[in-house]
């Protein structure tokens, strides 16, 4: 086994930075997490964060360096143009640009054209680390990926053919901390079976709504005052029916079918362990497969790709990716 370092990898977002040291087999060498991200920058801006991630991780001058994330957006360190879909490694290496004299270089994000157009960026990144672990899932699956803007995504033949954005965790947030129906969860106590039911009634009222989110939001406040849900359990109500909305309209715009359906292909969730549990909660209460559950794919999708783009020679090339 070669333990030598051969590249520093870092997912640098808008409120963090990770970085990891990997050999050339795409081993973990070394780790590093600073609040650095690109809204939050030490004194001396993007330099100062890179070289210190760098100083962290022990990291040889001459290392090369690959990142991906925010920091290659219009408010990032260089403003690095999207990619069309559908997308895969190579389209990716492509929209590095030219790397030589780069102080470091950064992964496009992805954008899909059409009257809706929508970007990601960041996420494609952790797709490509999946795909490197399991390149079974490249012929055809849906990735799920978790978070502020949850990401459902069509991959087809190895490529990003297809993706919407869910602004799923910021709907929450926006619901639980600015609007009448999250307040009466603040500060209360109730038992893990309440919140489980709770979550369970959001997520199969969500998904049974033929007019969507907005007509059975304020349940969540009718159900309070009448008694009938908890003022502790009301959190996890908006979570579920949020969930459960997202699950719903995800299956019709990426999967093609509605939840309940006997055959919904292969999905994927890429993500941290907490949340995706919660997703794979979802899929269970609503009779769906069991979704596979991958973790944080970024430091894998980062070398897979630099090994796409030859700034890495790996003694075993990433799967599905060479």
């Amino acid at each position: 086994m070669n333990e030598t370092p051969q590249l520093v990898a870092l997912d640098w977002g808008t409120s963090s930075l990770r970085g990891w040291l990997m050999d050339a087999e795409g081993h973990v060498r070394g780790e590093y997490a600073a609040p650095h991200g690109i809204m939050a920058l030490p004194e001396g801006g993007f330099a100062a964060a890179y070289a210190q991630a760098r100083s962290g991780l022990g990291a040889d001058p001459a290392l090369p360096a690959l990142a991906c994330g925010m920091v290659g957006s219009t408010s990032g360190w260089r403003d690095v143009p999207y990619v069309a879909c559908p997308a895969d490694p190579a389209r990716l290496v492509e929209g590095l640009g030219a790397r030589d004299g780069d102080v470091l270089p950064i992964v496009p994000g992805v954008r899909l054209d059409g009257p809706t157009p929508d970007v990601m960026r960041g996420e494609e990144t952790q797709i490509m680390g999946a795909l490197s672990q399991h390149p079974q899932w490249g012929a055809s699956s849906i990735m799920i990926m978790p978070g502020t803007h949850s990401k459902w995504v069509r991959i087809e033949g190895g490529q990003i053919e297809s993706f919407r954005t869910f602004m799923t965790g910021e709907l929450y947030a926006v619901l639980m901390k600015h609007s009448i129906l999250g307040r009466p969860s603040q500060g209360g106590e109730t038992s893990d079976s309440v919140r489980d039911d709770a979550f369970r009634r959001g997520v199969l009222q969500a998904a049974a709504s033929e007019s969507g989110l907005a007509p059975i939001l304020f349940s969540a406040r009718s159900l309070f005052v009448t008694g009938v849900l908890p003022g502790a359990a009301t959190g996890d109500y908006l979570s579920g029916m949020v969930l459960g909305d997202e699950i719903r309209a995800g299956m019709m715009a990426i999967g093609g079918t509605a939840p309940g359906a006997d055959t919904i292909g292969r999905v994927v969730i890429v993500g941290e362990d907490a949340l995706s549990r919660r997703y794979a909660r979802a899929f269970d209460l609503l009779g769906l497969p069991a979704p596979r559950m991958v973790g944080n794919t970024a430091a894998a999708g980062l070398f897979a790709i630099a090994c796409q783009a030859g700034l890495v020679r790996a003694v075993v090339s990433a799967k599905g990716l060479s």
